[in-house]
């Protein structure tokens, strides 16, 4: 009813279903929104084992869908979640998934510009890199404030190293302590977000996208945040020639490492 009441223009209508595979079947864009959600007190580990199945058996039904579908994972934990359905979806082409991280993304955002009192709007080419999850590491060091770099407007090193990723890292974890839910608000705009970056051809943004061992040294298999390029048709490519210091490479190897363990407890979901 709700979203018959925001009376959106690209809404022709709503179809409700109990069956995936009849809910997917010719569908070009699939939106995985539904996880059980992190609560207080709950590991990350409890997450995974808790949502794998609900992938497994939602990849499957991603079959159905049309052959250029494509697949946005945002429920938690969404990297390894897109993972186990990728690997379920043997119709799919495995580039035509990706998880989201433009939350964490506008996250960081957010927090440079109430640092140094700018709009939001002033911040350009901050990625995010990783997993969604405590590891991720926010890239302030090749981000800009306007045309100037962020280190040259914050001349705190201490708070960019420290306080700003810690804040970025565990946002999520504060929302769910103010609220005793996840994000609700924020992620649904930043799933739409999300979905105009990849629509609008040359836009430089985070997406989480399966590694083929190529780039950055981010070992192969796994699905992980890198600054993409949108290209015609909803495609990507992974801007290539990003600068990346010894501090950033150690953060980034640190949240391959996690991704890698989380393959390891499930890979008994991916077929």
């Amino acid at each position: 009813m709700e979203i018959e009441d925001c009376a959106f223009d690209s809404v022709a209508g709503i179809d409700c279903f109990s069956d995936p595979e009849k809910a997917f079947d010719g569908v070009n864009w699939a939106l995985m929104v539904g996880a059980q959600p992190r609560g207080p007190g709950m590991e990350r580990s409890d997450l995974i084992r808790e949502n794998g199945p609900i992938f497994v058996a939602q990849g499957k039904a991603l079959n159905r869908a049309a052959q250029n579908v494509r697949v946005v994972v945002v429920g938690n934990p969404c990297n390894t979640n897109c993972l186990i359905a990728l690997h379920n979806a043997h119709e799919i082409p495995a580039r035509n998934f990706t998880a989201m991280t433009a939350l964490d993304e506008n996250r960081a955002k957010a927090a440079i510009a109430q640092k140094a009192n700018v709009s939001v709007g002033d911040i350009h080419h901050l990625m995010i890199w990783g997993n969604h999850s405590n590891t991720m590491y926010p890239d302030y060091e090749n981000a800009l404030i306007a045309k100037v770099p962020v280190s040259e407007k914050i001349k705190d090193q201490e708070w960019l190293q420290k306080d700003f990723i810690k804040k970025v890292q565990q946002r999520g974890a504060q929302v769910i302590s103010a609220r005793g839910k996840s994000s609700a608000a924020s992620a649904g705009s930043a799933c739409i977000d999300h979905i105009k970056r990849l629509s609008t051809p040359g836009t430089v943004f985070s997406c989480a996208v399966m590694s083929d061992g190529s780039h950055y040294d981010i070992p192969k298999g796994i699905i992980f945040s890198v600054p993409v390029r949108s290209k015609p048709n909803a495609d990507y490519e992974i801007e290539q020639g990003i600068a990346l210091s010894a501090f950033a490479k150690e953060k980034i190897q640190l949240s391959a490492q996690e991704l890698l363990k989380e393959r390891e407890f499930i890979k008994d979901l991916l077929n």
